[in-house]
């Protein structure tokens, strides 16, 4: 079962006290309507029918129970639709109670006020109220005003929503240490200590020896799952060019680390790859790499932790539906001077493979090519204890046969994204996403303090 955070998400509606109870209620039934038949299977939307007249809040004394309610159900993230001008200080009171992704939000307002009646006055109320949040320290979110039908709400929540997981990821992330960095690699480094203070993130050291040991215990011990994952790998992947024992010490690395990481509650991790498992199993842990991120559990590869963050935040850009992975920049394309090879030796998903293509498996490392499609990258780094996210959007493209595992990727101005990645602080790996979740991302970084890169915008030039 592949590994997967549920969203919980508090809304609390409201209304300006002496405006009309009938309109506002319409408004407010017709944007819960709308937003329960958003990503149901991974949101859970917490009300507040039981908290205030009508599930609406609009006098200070509805702010505690809305409150208390939220906190019950430890809310991720915070929805406060609008349903007309609203009130600020029932609005921001709420807000102020969480350190939650929060999403102001209110419908487009039919016709302006005439002698006969008084309109919603919604965008005007909101106007006020953001300012409000700003004084009581809230960041929050923002969907352009625009009708409750329209395709714009509907895609500006559901951003939202990932925005939200990315958050909430980030605040439970136990990221495995699998081993030392490769010495060569000072590129790898990061700070541990800064990464607990400054995001609550955790490093579990993790020995490639305990994997090793339990590898080689179920292979002794003809350990069936061992032996039904071999048949699953054999139906999958060409496995010719290696011998029997070399398969089964391929899948036990597999079974072990994802054994070890279960026990120690990682989500994610960094192996010491190459550097390690040739000399304590007799081949290099590729195929653990891809296979534990088809399981949710994505590994950075050369102990790269910032990798493992920046894999852990596209996995829940994604909503946890789909496989992140980490590639090498390395060639540029021989004839397309907007593509980059994403490339690496052999630790990328097999659910990703270009469907009509084959795979195999030699020394423990995968061969295919991955399917088509659009592509999200970024890399989460750090330098002089500032944190950085790099993120771009491209698509992939034709290019040459290489080996192992890759695609050509292909971007607005490869020579613009060059420079970026040059100047910036960030190294060779970077991780990838199928989806455009480019807005998602910028979103996220004003939540988590982190700087913006943006792959569309100009930075340092080159010569």
């Amino acid at each position: 079962m592949m590994y997967k955070q549920e969203l919980y998400v508090g809304v609390a509606p409201v209304k300006r006290c002496f405006l009309s109870m009938e309109t506002a209620k319409r408004e407010k039934d017709e944007i819960m309507a709308r937003i329960r038949g958003l990503l149901p299977e991974s949101v859970h939307l917490v009300d507040i029918d039981d908290a205030g007249e009508n599930g609406i809040a609009f006098l200070p004394e509805h702010v505690a129970p809305v409150v208390e309610k939220f906190h019950n159900a430890k809310i991720d993230a915070l929805f406060l639709p609008f349903c007309d001008f609203g009130e600020e200080q029932v609005s921001s009171a709420i807000a102020a109670s969480f350190k939650v992704p929060v999403l102001v939000w209110g419908p487009r307002d039919e016709v302006p006020n005439t002698a006969a009646s008084r309109g919603r006055d919604t965008q005007c109320g909101m106007f006020a109220a953001t300012k409000v949040l700003r004084r009581f320290g809230v960041t929050y979110s923002y969907i352009f005003n625009c009708r409750t039908r329209d395709a714009a709400f509907a895609d500006g929540f559901v951003r939202f929503l990932r925005v939200a997981a990315v958050v909430k990821a980030m605040k439970t992330l136990r990221i495995a240490k699998i081993g030392a960095r490769p010495a060569p690699f000072l590129s790898v480094m990061t700070n541990e200590a800064d990464l607990v203070s400054r995001f609550g993130i955790v490093t579990v050291p993790i020995s490639p020896y305990n994997i090793a040991d339990l590898g080689k215990n179920m292979i002794a011990q003809n350990d069936s799952a061992l032996t039904d994952y071999v048949a699953d790998l054999r139906g999958r992947m060409d496995c010719r060019r290696m011998t029997d024992e070399a398969v089964l010490s391929a899948a036990a690395i597999k079974l072990a680390t994802q054994q070890l990481m279960n026990e120690a509650g990682c989500n994610v991790g960094a192996m010491e790859c190459w550097s390690a498992f040739p000399g304590l199993m007799g081949l290099s842990p590729c195929l653990t790499l891809g296979e534990m991120s088809d399981a949710g559990l994505p590994l950075a590869c050369e102990a790269d932790v910032n990798g493992a963050v920046t894999l852990a935040m596209l996995r829940a850009c994604g909503l946890y539906e789909q496989a992140a992975f980490l590639a090498d920049l390395t060639i540029r394309h021989p004839e397309n001077e907007n593509a980059e090879l994403l490339w690496h030796c052999g630790p990328f998903p097999y659910s990703l493979k270009c469907p009509s293509c084959a795979a195999s498996l030699t020394e423990g490392q995968q061969n295919f090519m991955l399917k088509s499609g659009d592509l999200t990258v970024c890399r989460f780094d750090d330098l002089n204890g500032d944190y950085y996210l790099f993120a771009g959007e491209g698509k992939t493209t034709t290019g040459p046969e290489t080996i192992n595992t890759y695609t050509w990727f292909e971007v607005d101005d490869w020579k613009r994204w060059e420079e970026k990645l040059i100047q910036g602080p960030y190294i060779h790996h970077l991780g990838a996403i199928y989806g455009r979740y480019l807005p998602v991302l910028r979103e996220t970084a004003r939540y988590l303090g982190l700087i913006f890169d943006d792959a569309s915008t100009q930075g340092i030039h080159s010569l």
